[in-house]
């Protein structure tokens, strides 16, 4: 790297300054239009750079480059650093620097290769999730990486790669026990709690069954968020590690631990895509999984005309993929295809959703049914994991764990060694109320539209907002009756909600002969 010489002083170093910029999961690097550095060296705007500590070292990282005029940003003799370069580089504010073009990572051939339909091989996935778990990539070389694996889909071999490839990238747990439980679902139904039932019924029978679970990106709420309402989900992995051993269970963030960070990162750019192909999707939940130490995991696939998979015949080909790859990597894995066509539950966002699974919990005559029943039947199949616990028998036990009060005394352990919160579930103060149009049955809830009502109302960053359901598939209305009701803690977000559902309401109604079937197996 060559020296430059900077106000007056003979220096080829600039200093660093701490941009308060949270960038997501990408390095960016700021240089002032008038810095020597920046006309010597010829960069342009989102060119790559390597920022090193000082001249010579090996300590560096790679960033993308932003071109700054005002001084109050950043000087000409400084570099500058978003909050994640910051953090990545660990030198202190006002240490010296040096900037020069980065060469791109050679793992791009590769990538190029599967742009042109070419089959990858487990080295060029090795190399391909190295470089963007060490931030080589620019999300822009992201993007043409997950592309390429969506139109191209990869076969069953390069998702077996990838899936190992994002394992080795991080951090492995090890419990040390021939069983750990866990369970996910591939998503796309709101109020799909069943995580926070099986957890504490599964653990009270004694199973280990430690859940990282995600925070909502484009849901209303995940399941770090809904239990957030209750507990503190934040753990540092000791602490992580004390808790489930010695209460054999636990629900929380998974963002703390470095488990497969190469998801983390293509998660964040397939989002804005709105790309989530099969292949894609294994290997980001199977990685995170073998990372987290599970060795028996169920996989909850909801089937319905707005779910995620929309026809049994997709389900079933998800399901031998899982297989496929769960069995070369050597957890033993099952999938449960189950019904999508409405969300689980009455409630909607973060405070609605954690009042209904307190009162699964609680035994309550106001829990919500098909909540409850979802997660005895998710529960009993881990349960047969269990060698001592007969094939059939697995409902029955979580049924007799629920209903003895165990489950409730298991989750009460749990939120209190994570650090309770006092959970008052008062809904935002702010609703309004969706009334049926017609007389005759529900024929059809909208998953995703509801989804997005509740987001409009503010969920789940508003703790308090969401949708509350009355009326769920096949029940009887009259017009005029109320549907659901929505709840905001801002004006803002109680008018972009209710211009929402002015333009659909989520719900059809027509006759009992208009529901659809249900996709689900016994």
């Amino acid at each position: 790297m060559e020296n430059y010489t900077l106000n007056g002083n003979g220096s080829g170093n600039l200093k660093l300054r701490r941009i308060g910029i949270d960038t997501y999961r990408e390095n960016v690097a700021y240089l002032h239009r008038e810095c020597e550095v920046y006309r010597i060296e010829g960069f342009q705007a989102l060119s790559k750079i390597e920022v090193g500590a000082s001249c010579g070292d090996e300590g560096h990282i790679m960033a993308v480059l932003n071109v700054i005029d005002d001084v109050g940003i950043v000087r000409q003799d400084e570099l500058g650093l978003s909050e994640q370069a910051f953090a990545q580089l660990g030198q202190p504010e006002g240490s010296l620097v040096c900037v020069r073009h980065a060469e791109p990572p050679a793992s791009m051939d590769a990538v190029r290769r599967k742009i042109r339909g070419r089959r990858l091989s487990q080295d060029d996935f090795r190399a391909i999730i190295n470089d963007i778990t060490e931030s080589h990539y620019t999300k822009m070389e992201i993007s043409a990486f997950i592309v390429a694996c969506g139109q191209n889909e990869l076969d069953r071999d390069e998702v077996l790669y990838l899936t190992r490839a994002m394992i080795e990238s991080g951090e492995k747990l090890d419990w040390q026990e021939p069983l750990v439980a866990d369970k996910h679902c591939i998503g796309g139904i709101p109020g799909n709690r069943t995580s926070m039932l099986v957890v504490p019924i599964v653990a009270a029978h004694g199973m280990l069954i430690p859940k990282t679970s995600s925070r909502a990106i484009t849901s209303p709420a995940g399941t770090a968020d809904t239990m957030e309402m209750l507990a503190n989900v934040e753990l540092a992995i000791p602490d992580l590690q004390q808790i489930v051993r010695k209460h054999r269970g636990c629900l929380a963030w998974g963002g703390t631990a470095d488990l497969s960070p190469a998801d983390d990162i293509m998660i964040s750019v397939e989002r804005p895509l709105g790309i989530d192909s099969n292949g894609q999707m294994v290997a980001s939940i199977l990685s995170k999984k073998l990372a987290a130490g599970s060795t028996h995991l169920l996989i909850d696939i909801p089937v319905g005309p707005s779910a995620k998979v929309r026809h049994m015949h997709e389900a079933q080909q998800l399901r031998r993929l899982f297989e496929f790859v769960g069995d070369h990597l050597g957890i033993h894995l099952e999938v449960v295809i189950t019904d999508g066509r409405q969300p689980i539950g009455s409630g909607i966002g973060p405070m609605l959703e954690a009042r209904d699974v307190m009162r699964v919990l609680q035994n309550s005559p106001l829990a919500p049914v098909d909540l409850r029943q979802k997660a005895l039947r998710l529960a009993g199949r881990i349960l047969e994991f269990d060698p001592d616990v007969r094939g059939g028998h697995g409902f029955a036990i979580a049924r007799d764990i629920l209903e003895s009060g165990r489950a409730l005394a298991k989750m009460n352990a749990i939120i209190d060694a994570q650090g309770r919160r006092v959970a008052e579930f008062v809904p935002g103060k702010l609703s309004f109320e969706v009334l049926s149009n017609a007389d005759g049955v529900v024929a059809a809830i909208d998953n995703l539209q509801m989804a997005h009502i509740a987001r409009y109302a503010g969920a789940p960053i508003a703790e308090g907002a969401g949708v509350d359901l009355f009326k769920k598939m096949g029940d009887a209305v009259k017009k005029g009756e109320p549907l659901y009701r929505v709840h905001a803690e801002f004006p803002a977000e109680f008018h972009f909600a209710q211009d929402l559902c002015r333009r659909n309401n989520g719900y059809s109604i027509g006759a009992a002969a208009d529901i659809p079937a249900a996709f689900v197996e016994p």
